[in-house]
């Protein structure tokens, strides 16, 4: 059995670019920053910023374009995926990006950052930061749910160890 799972929250460090396959799938990337901070050896706070490459498709990559902007702070759950492609030059690159499955939209940044966030104005109608959000169902077809729990507690499947069989000898 294997898992892969990757749970972010974060600011939007552009906004999200959108184009569409021949087959008129659309296609989302952005990237996300997360922050760590932690004193060190000499009682200082530093601050260690990750990025990562977010890519949605279909029905969420167009709500990314709608709705996410640069500096706004939102919860990303999806999958880690590494592909390669060759270069100009026939090089072979590599690149670790996040595949969304979830994002939910949290509002503004912390520092009132003029940029990012959500206008009122383009707000869909019955919006609360906290509650609502876009989940796939299926193969990546986006659709409203409703969720009261806090989001900076993430969401960890019910299940008894009744229910789980395998052949681990522990």
């Amino acid at each position: 059995m294997s898992f892969n799972k990757v749970l972010l929250i974060g600011n939007v460090g552009r906004e999200p670019e959108v184009r569409h396959l021949e087959s008129g799938v659309a296609v989302a990337s952005f990237t996300l920053a997360t922050t760590e901070r932690y004193k060190d050896r000499n009682g200082v706070m530093q601050d260690q910023t990750e990025w990562h490459n977010i890519v949605c498709w279909r029905n969420l990559a167009e709500l990314s374009e709608k709705y996410i902007n640069k500096g706004s702070q939102i919860f990303v759950e999806g999958k880690i995926r590494t592909r390669s492609w060759s270069d100009q030059s026939g090089q072979k690159r590599y690149t670790t990006e996040i595949v969304a499955d979830n994002i939910r939209l949290l509002g503004k940044r912390a520092d009132g950052a003029q940029q990012g966030g959500y206008p009122q104005s383009s707000q869909p109608q019955g919006y609360q930061p906290q509650s609502q959000g876009y989940q796939t169902s299926g193969y990546n077809q986006a659709t409203p749910y409703q969720d009261q729990r806090p989001v900076s507690q993430p969401q960890i499947p019910d299940f008894s160890l009744e229910e789980v069989s395998d052949d681990l000898p522990f």
